[in-house]
């Protein structure tokens, strides 16, 4: 260890190295609760050049490296249980660079969301890609997860919006893609492998991000809706009349946890059993007109029973806190979560499907549900019952979720829609990729991580 200490001082030096046990368990975890943090060591490196020295050294002598950002992943992703060393990019978190011609700007990847989100906005500009944790989420984790949230279905995936990206492969080699451009037709366009990759094949160093015009007067409807099954044509009902940039579900069962949580009151009078919430631009007095109609529409269908709109910004902000803050209220409670896609079109029944084998096989816990509708996806979260073995309920979990995903398979869907695989799904990969399609990413792997020391044991399993 004394050893280890030394080189790694020489590298960035003792003041960027921590390996007391109250860093450890902070910089060792992510937000799952189901493992112990038993890394051998932080470092936090403070410039590329750190980050490329560090890995040639990490390669040269076989040692894993974790990556970890804003620790906010709910599938063990950033989690380090074997004593590796765990790269932080808290201190690489500058905003190096803004071009107005281009609306790009180019950040170290520690910056948090938030951060890039306020810039954006000082600068007259927005980026889109936000979610519950974008006040500590980075931008490195995001690009590494390929993070989505509330506004895809109109703005897209973090993919969508890096147009630059430097990355330390496994050996330690520096690769500049894309550079910022809009049209490159050069052959493969490596940026997007590492997109998505949960550090296994490299580390993120430097994004270039671009932005886009900032949507004017955001609205948002909260709708009560009674029977999930009818969530999807309030969805078209909606989609038909207006541009939606969200349109979110959640249960009572979540909403509770959140009032709980937050110790706010109800927004209705009286509780239904799901809740849509959706958002536009209200840009006229036509926007509205039809958002309404739309309203009626769905009152008429008896699809939703009562609704409530934003009049001030506050509000559309409190609106919105009883959906963003549903992961963070149900945290305590140890979530088994399933984040699992199907196409938009196939939601209806594979929600039918997977609600009846949840209430086969789940009678005993408490379900929470909420999701992205507008673009597919649902997370299913089994709360564990108090005095539970966290292993006995893991276990019991991973068994029943293995034919939930068995569902997911057959509707064409994804195990995992958003949070990554990790540690906590790579055994499931096989519900959602062919063995053809596994091997190929493991050798894709081999190719920019030769030794295997990037994120080991995470996506792919050994």
């Amino acid at each position: 260890m004394d050893g280890l200490i030394d080189a790694l001082t020489r590298i960035v030096g003792a003041e960027n190295l921590a390996d007391d046990s109250l860093s450890k368990d902070k910089y060792g975890l992510d937000w799952t609760r189901f493992y112990s943090a038993d890394p051998e060591i932080i470092v936090f490196p403070r410039s590329i050049e750190m980050v490329q020295q560090l890995v040639k050294f990490a390669n040269e002598n076989d040692l894993p490296l974790v990556p970890s950002g804003g620790r906010t992943g709910l599938s063990g992703g950033a989690v380090a249980t074997n004593r590796e060393i765990v790269v932080s990019f808290e201190k690489m978190n500058r905003i190096l660079e803004f071009d107005r011609i281009d609306d790009c700007v180019t950040v170290e990847p520690g910056v948090i969301t938030q951060q890039l989100q306020a810039f954006a906005e000082d600068k007259g500009l927005f980026y889109p890609v936000d979610f519950a944790s974008s006040g500590s989420s980075q931008i490195g984790g995001n690009i590494a997860t390929n993070a989505g949230g509330i506004k895809v279905v109109r703005y897209g995936l973090t993919r969508d919006w890096v147009v630059g990206l430097k990355v330390v492969t496994g050996s330690g080699e520096l690769l500049n893609l894309n550079r910022g451009l809009v049209k490159n037709a050069t052959g493969y366009d490596l940026r997007h492998l590492f997109i998505g990759s949960e550090g296994t094949l490299g580390l993120v160093v430097e994004a270039t991000m671009k932005l886009t015009s900032i949507p004017q007067d955001l609205t948002v409807v909260l709708l009560e809706v009674p029977r999930m099954s009818d969530i999807i044509a309030v969805l078209q009902t909606f989609r038909e009349a207006i541009q939606l940039s969200a349109f979110e579900f959640f249960s009572e069962a979540a909403l509770q946890h959140v009032l709980n949580h937050s110790k706010s009151t109800h927004p209705f009078t009286a509780a239904t059993q799901y809740y849509a919430l959706l958002e536009f631009e209200n840009e006229s007095a036509e926007t509205m007109k039809q958002a309404m109609k739309a309203f009626e529409t769905c009152v008429e269908q008896g699809w939703v029973i009562d609704g409530v709109v934003s009049k001030s910004e506050q509000q559309r902000r409190d609106m919105w806190a009883y959906r963003e803050r549903i992961s963070e209220a149900i945290t305590p409670f140890t979530p088994y979560k399933n984040d699992i896609a199907v196409r938009v079109s196939q939601v209806p029944r594979f929600l039918l499907a997977v609600e009846q084998k949840v209430l086969d096989e789940y009678p005993a816990f408490e379900i929470v549900w909420f999701g992205h509708i507008g673009d597919g996806n649902l997370h299913l979260n089994i709360l564990k019952p108090g005095g539970w073995d966290i292993d006995d309920f893991k276990h019991k979990c991973e068994k029943v979720s293995n034919k939930i995903l068995a569902i997911v398979e057959q509707f064409g869907g994804s195990i995992s829609a958003e949070h990554g695989v990790g540690l906590l799904k790579r055994g499931q990969l096989g519900f959602s990729k062919s063995a053809a399609e596994i091997a190929l990413m493991k050798s894709v792997k081999q190719v920019f991580d030769p030794k295997g020391i990037m994120n080991p044991g995470k996506l792919l399993a050994p």
